[in-house]
């Protein structure tokens, strides 16, 4: 009796704090619900990608348990890693196009003289307790958050802890003018404290403007997800970020697929892409591209310069923390793809003669 009591206690617990614990994010309303089953991306109440996409087979759990017990040393690096300090300063008054990268995939995109954060997760730990999970690589990020000025827009690709983190909402939401978002990440941001009006959703391949930036909410081969039970419940996506003289690809997360060809179809050629690059292992490509797929993409969309994202911030696969970079560099060297490499903090023209290209992880 005592231990039949202990379960349904455990279960009572833990559907309690999936349900009232904020950093879990919210849940769609009906109305919200009517609006998805609409999209031709929605299919048995979940979001899905066109063609079969697997995560971790059961098959393969016995060897990938084998291997986090085996663990692997180099998962992070051994010292701390060179970061330039991001000046703030530098923002006022800059008129050419530039890019800042924050570790992983957070970046800070200057273009017409707007700012736009993507995917800002500034947290310590991508998970929903910050005192669990594997802890950022830097100690520090290269800036203050809240010395941040205003902020046009932030722009975010999925709902993954790595990606959207409930701290840096909380903490930036009312220096921020517009979240743009894809369908379903809005009832996140909602239960955060941000004012529906300041969010817009989009399906894929939804065209529109935001003060004179034009944005197209572009396929990605993911999933999503925040709790137990709601993997598929919103959506996930890359973007195009254009103006008249400039074009960005941000790839947000996802395997190599067919999309990437008919985006650069549709928008190409971009002067620069950020690209996935990092958290992979064979078992789960089909949701992260491999180092030499992310080249392939790249091209696939023709991209100009590239810019990889997605490591360097956090360990959240089995791979040594420098083999993207590694790898992804050699690949774009044998398929004559032009590879950037700035430091985190470290801001890059876009459109400049020249670009960063140090292996400062050496």
């Amino acid at each position: 009796m005592i231990v039949f009591i202990s379960i349904i206690t455990l279960i009572v617990v833990t559907i309690l704090f999936l349900n009232l614990y904020p950093a879990f994010g919210g849940n769609p309303s009906q109305e919200q619900l009517r609006k998805y089953r609409q999209s031709r991306n929605y299919r048995k109440n979940k979001f899905i990608y066109p063609e079969p996409s697997k995560t971790v087979q059961l098959k393969n759990m016995g060897s990938l348990l084998r291997d986090y017990a085996k663990g692997n040393p180099n998962v992070r690096p051994a010292k701390a890693i060179p970061m330039d300090k991001f000046d703030l300063n530098s923002l006022e008054g800059q008129t050419q196009p530039s890019i800042t990268w924050f570790g992983h995939s957070a970046l800070l995109l200057q273009l017409e003289g707007k700012r736009i954060l993507l995917d800002p997760m500034f947290g310590k730990s991508p998970s929903p307790v910050q005192m669990f999970g594997g802890k950022r690589y830097s100690k520090e990020l290269p800036f203050e958050i809240e010395n941040l000025p205003a902020i046009d827009a932030v722009i975010l690709s999925h709902d993954h802890y790595d990606h959207l983190d409930y701290g840096t909402i909380k903490q930036i939401k009312d220096k921020v003018t517009q979240f743009i978002v894809p369908l379903g990440v809005g009832s996140h941001l909602e239960r955060w404290g941000v004012d529906s009006k300041r969010i817009s959703e989009h399906d894929w391949w939804d065209e529109f403007e935001f003060q004179g930036i034009k944005l197209a909410c572009t396929p990605a081969r993911h999933f999503s997800g925040r709790s137990l039970f709601n993997s598929g419940s919103t959506l996930w996506c890359s973007w195009v970020i254009a103006t008249k003289e400039t074009r960005v690809y941000f790839s947000g997360d996802g395997g190599y697929g067919p999309h990437f060809g008919q985006i650069g179809e549709k928008y190409g050629p971009f002067d620069l892409t950020l690209m996935e690059c990092g958290q992979y292992d064979t078992r789960w490509s089909d949701i992260h591209m491999m180092p030499e797929e992310t080249v392939q993409a790249h091209i696939d969309v023709k991209g100009g310069i590239m810019i990889p994202i997605h490591w360097s911030a956090f360990t959240l696969s089995l791979h040594d923390w420098n083999d993207p970079i590694d790898r992804v560099t050699t690949a774009g060297q044998k398929m004559g793809v032009k590879i950037s490499t700035p430091k985190i903090g470290q801001t890059v023209l876009i459109g400049s003669d020249t670009y960063p290209t140090s292996t400062w992880w050496k």
